[in-house]
């Protein structure tokens, strides 16, 4: 029985936000509320507490009555069935889906719910079957051959971008994982030793020690950020006036060790995003990852840098996504309340991800299935699929011939909202990727003009009318689109298919700057 006090200890208050949400909320979770001062601390760190009131006035504000507010506002088409808001972030990103971030994907159980064999009240029959073939020809990052994976069907990926396909190849490729661990030790071995050489190491750890005592004194946790939200400090001004008394520690101890903060020029991503010594660090790694054989050893070590050197732009933490100026020296986060500084090294996040990137292909591979995935690297309005598909893999092409493909799930891109090859600009320097931005669909840089919006439903439909060449007489075919122009019952009309039902769900998970009500249609198209 919990206690009727208003203060729980953390234990109760997860109980009671379970019972209350009827939902799962961990003690975590409710750790993390207090970290970030979401709701206020009682008691020592022994015996924390939390007020039962808060919890509750924290609850509504973020979740309420949220399915009757955003179908008030989006419709009462709503699917919230398909939020998939049961689902923590651990499980909505499982195993090989973070191998390396990505902007606009989407979550591997929208595309397992209409892959699989189950039906339900809004999913009335099945659509695909184990052993038939799904094309994505918008692939991004390859969640949906993956899925297929798991669910032992065989998948056809497509994207114009070669790092996309790199990407989406490496999650779905079985490792010889023994030899992948083994490359991994020796190039962290070299890394430490070529690191020994440079002062670096040693002035980030009295940077760091620097850090931790200046904002342990003037930004302490919980109590911080506790008064931020409440309007008791002013965050902006406060912020700044810190930033601006730490910089001569900071400045002192770059002379000390003799620490060079920009490169000498800025042409290249690689030249402007980066410290000289994280660029050194880059150049060895990349040298070692050469020498390796094997070439699905050499691919995911590469994704694996290429993961590591994005955590280590000059930036700061809220603005990884989207750059701004290059970040040299300590500043105040927003993000953790605190003096926060860039990174001098990355020998940090290349152990960090080198242990994840194991673990998660470990895992996958306990769930995989011994079917075919292979992402081409072409332009899917133009593909011979089946002639491509032969030159990768000539044993899935006689299948795929013989039985043809079943359908599409994908995500096409949505227009003016993504530049897709320059989100991952430091990879295509690093790897020397020739960039196709000019046959993107819907880019960013052309906008969301008249024009830009009839060239989008030129490029879609192109894309459609190519596929169908290479698809059962009776095909499903799935496209997860915000079609907030209205241009998608154009684009089924000029593909010579109708759009036979639609699911509206809501999309929740958003970044933390736009949590605002928002939803995003799930096409099904068949043939006329």
């Amino acid at each position: 029985m919990l206690k009727t006090d208003t203060l729980f200890s953390i234990k109760e208050a997860s109980e009671w936000a379970t019972q209350y949400l009827s939902k799962t909320v961990t003690t975590a979770n409710i750790s993390y509320l207090i970290q970030y001062g979401r709701v206020k601390k009682n008691g020592d760190n022994g015996m924390s507490q939390v007020s039962k009131q808060e919890l509750m006035t924290y609850y509504k504000t973020y979740n309420g009555k949220r399915e009757v507010l955003w179908k008030n506002q989006l419709g009462d088409d709503l699917n919230w069935a398909l939020s998939f808001d049961q689902y923590k972030e651990a499980e909505t990103t499982k195993h090989v889906h973070r191998l390396h971030p990505y902007k606009g994907k989407f979550i591997p159980q929208l595309v397992e719910y209409f892959l699989d064999s189950h039906t339900d009240e809004f999913k009335k029959q099945v659509y695909f079957k184990k052993g038939d073939i799904v094309i994505d020809p918008f692939a991004g990052s390859g969640t949906t051959m993956v899925q297929a994976c798991e669910l032992g069907m065989h998948a056809i990926g497509i994207d114009v971008s070669a790092f996309n396909a790199l990407i989406g190849n490496c999650k779905v490729t079985k490792y010889n994982l023994a030899d992948v661990q083994t490359q991994i030790n020796r190039i962290t071995k070299a890394l430490k030793e070529f690191l020994s050489n440079s002062h670096t190491i040693e002035f980030e750890e009295k940077l760091l020690q620097a850090l931790y005592e200046f904002n342990n004194k003037y930004f302490p946790v919980p109590e911080y950020k506790y008064k931020v939200k409440r309007n008791q400090i002013n965050e902006d001004k406060y912020g700044t006036e810190k930033e601006k008394e730490f910089l001569p520690t900071f400045n002192k101890l770059v002379k000390t060790y003799n620490i060079k903060l920009k490169q000498d020029k800025a042409d290249t991503f690689l030249d402007k995003w980066y410290s000289q010594h994280i660029r050194d660090e880059i150049r060895f790694v990349f040298d070692e990852i050469r020498k390796i054989k094997d070439t699905d050893t050499k691919n995911i070590i590469s994704i694996i840098l290429s993961r590591t050197i994005r955590s280590c732009r000059a930036t700061t933490h809220a603005d990884l996504a989207t750059l701004i100026e290059p970040i040299t020296a300590t500043y105040y986060c927003a993000k953790h309340g605190k003096v926060c500084k860039p990174l001098f090294s990355i020998l940090k996040w290349w152990e960090t991800y080198t242990k994840d990137t194991v673990n998660r292909l470990s895992q996958f591979d306990r769930l995989r299935t011994k079917t075919y995935q292979v992402c081409l690297t072409r332009d899917s309005r133009t593909i011979d699929i089946f002639g491509e598909l032969e030159k990768k893999n000539p044993a899935f092409t006689g299948l795929a011939r013989k039985q043809k493909i079943k359908g599409i799930f994908s995500s096409p891109p949505y227009v003016g909202l993504i530049d897709y090859h320059e989100q991952h600009a430091y990879a295509y320097d690093l790897f020397g990727f020739k960039r196709k931005d000019d046959l993107e669909i819907g880019p960013l840089h052309k906008g969301q003009s008249r024009e830009a919006k009839q060239n989008y439903i030129h490029g879609i439909t192109d894309v459609l009318n190519n596929c169908k060449k290479f698809l059962v007489a009776d095909y499903d075919i799935f496209l997860v689109a915000n079609d907030k122009y209205g241009i998608y019952p154009t684009i089924a009309e000029n593909s010579g298919m109708q759009i036979v039902k639609q699911y509206k769900r809501p999309v929740l998970n958003r970044t933390e700057k736009d949590k605002g009500a928002y939803s995003e249609i799930i096409f099904h198209f068949k043939a006329k």
